[in-house]
């Protein structure tokens, strides 16, 4: 499982207890924590604090003093809860949620991979709790066995069995990650919630109600929070994008020059695809759409492709190259393509099928699902 708990490019790192403490606050609305902590093994250099921001150039930064019996005590004030950073000497980084509990985090000081204990955040309790949930599929007596019966479908060859098997994994992880779904629907807002969220240990399609109700606490009780108003905004944006919505309207020129609007297809179920000549999954999963459009074009389906190409040529070369005989269209501006920024494209492939309303249905059906769903909604 991928890690899914990100500041930035950085990693959360061990997590123990909880605890509480009365925090002390000023008339302007900011209050104050205080960070203790012991470092076992203390090298040359310094320990530096740093809070994360999205903007760098913003962030702010000091150095802990360690005192001669190897502890330290930062005292922060704070205006809203934030992520940090506390660097021992540049041999071990400790990342941190502070909000308004005082904690303590003791470590060894001299490796990456030392010892590390962080005691007093709630947040980061809730992150652990989140954690155990969704992995404990993998650790399932169910798990194990399933594992050696798709070893052996594999050995033999069988493609049923193995997808079969693949089902029923698949309903066990949902188990779990439903409960974890619940956990997080049911906090308080915090920060811990946010980090989780926007780094997808929920897929935002599935679980999308767990997101708005997220949201609409964060508006309610943090809505002047930078953390807060950021995941709001992303938010917003999925819910355009959500399952059951009508998708946004693209108008780009195809190969002849000609303006080509998605709306023009309405009646037909489309499968919006933004894919590009230079991107290798795009080139390798167009074969399977090419098969499945030529199965179902005639009971109404077909393709919008939206080219991330800078080229023209490359564009008509690949499209030619790998029978593509649908709409196409591009403004052949990579990422900064006006539907690709609508969409809040991130990477590709990346599609979207739509009923017959433009309403959307699914998202990234990849193989044969997107076969199979076609079956689901147009018959066989």
């Amino acid at each position: 499982m991928k890690s899914i708990l990100k500041f930035a490019v950085i990693s959360l790192v061990l997590l123990i207890s909880c605890s509480s403490a009365t925090t002390e606050s000023d008339n302007d609305g900011a209050w104050y924590v205080t960070i203790r902590g012991k470092v076992g093994f203390p090298q040359q250099g310094q320990i530096v604090i740093q809070e994360l921001k999205s903007n760098a150039s913003s962030s702010w930064q000091d150095t802990i003093q360690l005192k001669s019996n190897y502890t330290f005590a930062k005292r922060l004030k704070l205006t809203e809860p934030g992520y940090y950073r506390i660097n021992f000497y540049n041999a071990q980084v400790v990342n941190l949620i502070v909000n308004r509990n005082d904690m303590e985090v003791n470590v060894d000081g001299n490796s990456p991979q030392g010892f590390t204990e962080i005691v007093g955040s709630p947040d980061m309790d809730i992150i652990s709790t989140a954690q155990r949930m969704l992995r404990a599929t993998e650790t399932m007596p169910e798990v194990a066995k399933l594992n050696e019966e798709f070893a052996a479908a594999q050995r033999a060859g069988d493609q049923n069995k193995m997808l079969a098997l693949q089902q029923t994994y698949m309903k066990l992880a949902k188990t779990n990650t439903d409960k974890a779904a619940a956990y997080l629907k049911e906090q308080a807002p915090s920060l811990a919630v946010i980090n989780l969220l926007q780094n997808n240990a929920l897929d935002a399609d599935q679980y999308f109600d767990v997101y708005m109700a997220v949201a609409e606490k964060l508006r309610a009780e943090w809505g002047n929070f930078n953390h807060a108003k950021t995941f709001i905004d992303k938010v917003d944006k999925l819910k355009k994008l959500a399952i059951g919505q009508v998708a946004p309207e693209i108008a780009l020129p195809n190969p002849e020059g000609q303006v080509v609007k998605l709306s023009s297809l309405r009646g037909q179920y489309v499968l919006v695809d933004f894919w590009a000549k230079w991107c290798g999954p795009c080139r390798k999963e167009n074969p399977n759409v090419v098969k499945a459009f030529n199965r179902f074009k005639s009971k109404g389906f077909t393709v919008f492709g939206v080219s991330l190409d800078r080229n023209k040529e490359d564009w008509l070369q690949a499209i030619e190259q790998d029978g593509l005989t649908w709409t196409h269209v591009s403004d052949l501006k990579y990422f900064q393509s006006e539907a690709a920024k609508l969409y809040d494209i991130q990477g590709i492939p990346y599609s979207l099928l739509l009923d017959k309303e433009g309403k959307i249905v699914a998202k990234n059906l990849r193989g044969a699902a997107l076969e199979e769903k076609l079956e689901e909604v147009l018959g066989q």
